[in-house]
Parts: structure tokens; sequence; C-alpha cells
């Protein structure tokens, strides 16, 4: 494949892909979910019950309605509220950095750890995680850091009915276990984005969901 015919980033997708894959596999304490359509791994307890819950304490500190590049909370597509955590606080940079050292990818390359919370009847209809570098965003994005990597989304609490995440692809649902970390590779080895990844948040019945999510970039982020 010449130059002329990579996808944006491609090659460093292709090189941080490799290298948390081999560093997964090589930890007993991840789970690998078997499936045809992407690299998807979950890790239990990896967050304790107290600090699920002082996560939810600082969700709720900074949680406002959620949008999603062109589209606002009125659209109906990502209806929770969200916010990044104080990235200098010392708990919070110690969950960050928990992340962080689990994949091998350095701290410049990850967002702002953010947290989300629904309420009942909220949701995040079925999008991908990594960028469609067609659409206007994209060069924002692609002076922010480039295109996305690795996602990390952990569940904080039991939800009394609902919020599961669909990976709709693949045809599973994975309902919320507090502390609970969920790990994907955004793009195919060959370092093209992954359709496979597609995956919906789905609405709360009962109850209050809350989650914390990091997402990686291939270049330092900012």
């Amino acid at each position: 494949m010449t130059a002329a015919n990579l996808v944006p980033d491609q090659q460093s997708l292709v090189e941080v892909g490799a290298a948390v894959r081999a560093r997964l596999a090589a930890d007993p304490g991840v789970y690998r979910i078997e499936n045809d359509h992407c690299e998807l791994f979950a890790i239990g307890d990896f967050l304790s019950l107290a600090e699920c819950e002082r996560l939810c304490t600082m969700i709720d500190e900074v949680a406002r309605p959620s949008a999603l590049h062109e589209l606002d909370y009125a659209s109906g597509f990502r209806t929770s509220y969200s916010g990044d955590l104080e990235q200098e606080d010392s708990f919070v940079k110690g969950i960050s950095r928990r992340i962080d050292d689990l994949l091998g990818i350095e701290t410049a390359f990850g967002e702002a750890l953010q947290g989300q919370r629904y309420l009942p009847g909220q949701q995040f209809q079925p999008h991908n995680d990594w960028f469609y570098t067609s659409e206007k965003y994209w060069q924002l994005e692609k002076a922010r850091g480039g295109q996305r990597s690795w996602t990390a989304m952990a569940y904080l609490n039991n939800v009394e009915e609902g919020g599961a995440t669909m990976f709709t692809e693949i045809g599973i649902q994975i309902e919320p276990k507090p502390g609970v970390l969920l790990l994907w590779n955004n793009a195919l080895p060959d370092g093209r984005p992954n359709e496979g990844t597609m995956h919906a948040g789905m609405p709360v019945v009962k109850g209050v969901k809350y989650v914390i999510t990091k997402w990686y970039r291939t270049r330092p982020w900012r």
C-alpha cells in the first residue's frame, strides 16, 4: 500500500494496536471477549466500590447535557449528561494513570477522563468512537491529536433496569457492573477505522447509570 492510499494516522494505528494487543494478551487479569468484528476486552474489579462511589459524586458535580460534534442534546442522539473530570485532581490522575499503564500508552496521548450519567429514558444511540475524516469536525480533531485508537470505559454502579452497552455488529449486550472496565481497539489490525466497533448506550429504564470513559489519540492530545 502506498502512502497516498493510507487513511489518516493509519500507520500509527497499526503500531499502537500491535503494542496494546501484545500487552493485554500478556496480562492474566484481562479477559478477551471473543468475536469476529473487533478487539474487545474486559477487566473485572478494575475499580473498587469506594472508588466508584467517589467518581459518581464527582460526575454529579460536572455533568452537563451531552453534545456530539454538530449534534446537540436536543437531537436525541446522545441524551446523557457528561463532563470532564478535573485532570489535576490527584484521585482522578491516579485512576487515569492506571488505565494508561494497563494499555501501555503514554499519558500525553489520552484525553481527559470523562464522566457520564444516564437517567431514565436517556441513551446514546449506535455510534463509533473513531472520527469520520470526511466530516468538517475532522480538521479540528486532527489538530487536537488525530484519530482515536483505543477506548477505555468503566461502569460505576448497578442499574435497576436497562442501561446496557450494546455492540450492535457483534450482537452482544454487556450489563453494567460496578468496577468493570471495557477496552476496545477502534481500528482494524491494518489501521483502518473499524466499523465493527459500533455500540450504543441502551436507554436506562429504572435508576441511574454512571460510567467513566477515556479515549486515546495517535498523537499527544490537546
